[in-house]
């Protein structure tokens, strides 16, 4: 079994209170969930409302798979007009 987790530190630029960055992280994490069946998390700067750090885990027997469905996934968030994929990382266990 291989666990593929990526943390990924976003901006979100013309956020002006915490209950817009809750509207943007929500919907982001909701289409991750669907779009590539993974778990998706808000895991650090729940209190600044420019900033956002998720992370996303996923499961499986091969680790080129699991690799490719977290590149395919970052790829998504780049292309996310809301925010900027400021870093990610990638971790397998």
């Amino acid at each position: 079994m291989i666990v593929g987790v990526c943390r990924m530190e976003l901006y979100l630029a013309d956020r002006h209170s915490l209950k817009e960055k809750r509207q943007v992280v929500k919907g982001l994490k909701d289409r991750l969930r669907r779009g590539f069946n993974v778990s998706v998390a808000e895991v650090d700067a729940h209190e600044l409302w420019q900033s956002a750090v998720l992370a996303a885990a996923c499961v499986g027997t091969d680790r080129a798979y699991v690799n490719g469905v977290l590149d395919q996934l970052l790829r998504a968030v780049e292309r996310e007009h809301d925010l900027e994929l400021v870093r990610s990382e990638l971790e397998f266990v």
